[in-house]
C-alpha cells in the first residue's frame, strides 16, 4: 500500500472531522459526547436492544458502554426490561424523555448538515453525496 494512499485517507479524515465538529467534547452543542450520541441513535431506532448488540454494532467498549447506559437511566432517557427468556439480559428502550433527547439533536445534526450544503451548487451536491455512497460501497468490502 503506497504511502500517500495513507496519507491522503487520513488527511480526508482530519478535514472532516473538523467540518462537522466531531473533535468536540460534546456534539452539537450538547452534553453528549460522539459516542454518547451514536449510543441514542442505536436505541432511537431500533427496539428491546441488549448491551450485548450495541457492543456489536458500533464497536464500541464494553465497559465505557456500560457506564454510559448507566448514565442514560440516571437522567431517566433510557429504561431496562429483563428479558423472560435469558435473565442476564436486558431489553433496553429509550424513555419519553430519551426519545425527545435524541429527536433534539438529530434535528442539531439536521440542522449542521443543511449549513453545510446550502452554501453548495446542486451538481456539486449531488456529487458529493454520490461520492460518499462511493466511499461506503468501497469500505463495506473491509468489514
Amino acid at each position: 500500500m503506497p504511502g500517500d494512499h495513507i496519507a491522503e485517507v487520513r488527511a480526508f479524515n482530519r478535514f472532516y472531522t473538523g467540518i462537522i465538529g466531531l473533535l468536540d467534547q460534546h456534539i452539537l452543542e450538547s452534553r453528549y459526547s460522539l459516542p454518547e450520541v451514536r449510543v441514542l441513535y442505536e436505541l432511537y431506532h431500533n427496539d428491546n436492544l441488549t448491551a450485548k448488540a450495541i457492543t456489536t454494532s458500533l464497536g464500541i467498549d464494553k465497559g465505557y458502554l456500560s457506564r454510559t447506559l448507566l448514565q442514560f437511566q440516571r437522567k431517566k432517557l433510557l429504561s431496562k426490561k429483563w428479558s423472560s427468556a435469558d435473565g442476564r439480559a436486558a431489553h433496553l428502550m429509550l424513555t419519553e424523555k430519551g426519545k425527545k433527547e435524541f429527536e433534539m439533536l438529530n434535528e442539531a445534526s439536521n440542522r449542521q448538515i443543511h449549513q453545510i450544503l446550502e452554501s453548495l451548487t446542486e451538481d456539486d451536491c449531488n456529487r458529493l453525496v454520490n461520492n460518499m455512497a462511493e466511499i461506503r460501497v468501497i469500505l463495506s468490502k473491509t468489514k
